[in-house]
């Protein structure tokens, strides 16, 4: 598994960016781990209505920030160039950078320099380990509980991050296992299941989340969506390696469409439960849904508690916003 040591604390660079649909990874990481980040840092007017101040790379190197961590994201995964002279001044001055690109800082030839004269680190979160082998299918020790989604960006990490922190309140044996660049970002550990070659991912999943005791839980984040048109491939992969005795069903309430593939109508939370414990059963014939998880931003106070109660009765199961109930009801249903 990728180990990564990100120096605390953090300056999250927002670029341009002003709303936060496309900012999740620094997002996640301020709401995750707030104790670490010292500002923000945006660029053409981009600021985030956050508790975090703005910053230019010099008032965060005196505050002792000893990472840049890129919190945005650009279509296709790359490296703007209007971005690199922000990170070039980083870099100049021994800060750490780090990212979750599909394109790599170390391949940039102008902040490879300035990094490796100032001692710098450009760390690529998304590059999975070398030598992943193919997947066994073999049972392993321990217990496992993956997050599962109706589609993307419906709350998969979110959740995971929740259970985690609910089960050791509770002195449970739980680890985090990060499948995804914020993850990672925010674990400080974990594999970039999105980065990996398609005939090895099970393979990674399963390095992902070893033998463990069998009083453990690994708490693993989900990918994409088993009915996604465009990424079903890697959330298969990732179900299959990760053998996992339990599932969430992971959905945001109010999404009707699965996000931009307008032509494809969002599944069924029962589908996703079929379809999950269909395909899982290949490995562990005793996986179950324990519950479901809503993002319920969109709903009001009001209509928030009788949805999430319909949704139980309708389904069996406890339901609930990881956010705003916390995850204790599917903890006992885990239990």
């Amino acid at each position: 598994m990728i180990t990564t040591e990100i120096k605390p604390p953090y300056l999250i660079f927002f670029a341009e960016k002003k709303e936060l649909k496309f900012v999740k990874t620094g997002i996640g990481l301020f709401e995750w781990r707030r104790d670490l980040c010292v500002g923000q840092l945006g660029i053409d007017g981009g600021h985030l209505e956050i508790e975090l101040p703005q910053m230019s790379i010099k008032e965060a190197h005196a505050a002792g920030v000893k990472s840049l961590i890129i919190g945005t994201t650009s279509i296709g995964g790359g490296l703007p160039a209007q971005w690199m002279d922000t990170f070039i001044e980083a870099a100049n001055i021994g800060m750490d950078i780090v990212g979750g690109l599909h394109e790599q800082l170390n391949d940039a030839p102008d902040l490879k320099k300035a990094a490796d004269k100032s001692g710098a680190k450009l760390i690529d979160i998304r590059v999975p380990p070398k030598n992943i082998p193919v997947g066994t299918g073999k049972k392993r020790s321990g217990k496992r509980v993956l997050m599962v989604g109706t589609d993307c960006a419906v709350g998969k990490k979110y959740t995971a991050l929740a259970l985690e922190r609910d089960m050791l309140k509770a002195g449970m044996d739980v680890d985090f296992r990060a499948s995804g660049q914020t993850g990672i970002i925010i674990a400080g550990k974990g594999i970039p299941i999105d980065a990996v070659v398609v005939d090895f991912i099970s393979g990674a999943a399963e390095i992902l989340s070893p033998d463990n005791a069998d009083n453990h839980y690994d708490i693993i984040e989900g990918q994409g969506g088993i009915f996604h048109p465009g990424y079903s491939a890697v959330s298969l992969g990732l179900l299959i390696g990760s053998q996992p005795g339990a599932f969430v069903v992971c959905h945001k309430a109010g999404r009707q469409n699965i996000g931009g593939w307008d032509d494809f109508p969002l599944p069924s939370i029962q589908q996703v439960i079929d379809r999950t414990t269909e395909l899982g059963k290949q490995v562990n014939p005793e996986i179950k849904c324990v519950g479901i998880s809503v993002n319920t931003e969109d709903l009001s106070d009001e209509e928030r508690a009788p949805y999430l109660e319909n949704l139980s009765k309708k389904y069996g199961l406890p339901c609930i916003d990881p956010i705003k109930d916390g995850t204790d009801a599917i903890i006992a249903n885990l239990v």
